[in-house]
């Protein structure tokens, strides 16, 4: 069974960097959307940026030009460099994974994945 290991959240003042980390144990597809998600406390999970097998990459607009994501030893490691961090990136953080049965999904960042992480925090003091 696939199993998602995330790490490397924390605390970070405004304006800092993270990155964060997703290990795949036994993924066993082919093909793959890996992405990121996150969920603040009472709101739904939004997602941030994916990575798929054909080399195609997306973000949210609100993270393009703050976020990377690294999917060079996709799938079985996946990263998200986090700069120039705010506040409200406050959440959180999901890694996702799934065979690519739904470019569309995946490019569009639905929630529509087989596997997840348990969630890492990430915490941006004003």
């Amino acid at each position: 069974q696939t199993r998602l290991v995330e790490s490397g959240g924390g605390s970070v003042q405004a304006g800092g960097s993270l990155s964060l980390s997703c290990t795949a144990f036994e993924y066993t597809y082919s093909t793959y959307c890996m992405a990121w998600f996150r969920q603040e406390p009472g709101k739904e999970r939004e997602g941030i940026a994916s990575a798929d097998s054909d080399g195609i990459i997306n973000y949210r607009d609100s993270v393009k030009g703050r976020f990377t994501i690294d999917p060079h030893n996709a799938p079985k490691t996946l990263r998200l460099h986090m700069d120039r961090l705010k506040p409200d990136d406050t959440a959180t953080y999901y890694c996702a994974s799934t065979p690519l049965w739904s470019p569309d999904n995946c490019h569009k960042l639905r929630p529509d994945f087989k596997f997840w992480g348990q969630g890492i925090e990430v915490t941006v003091g004003g």
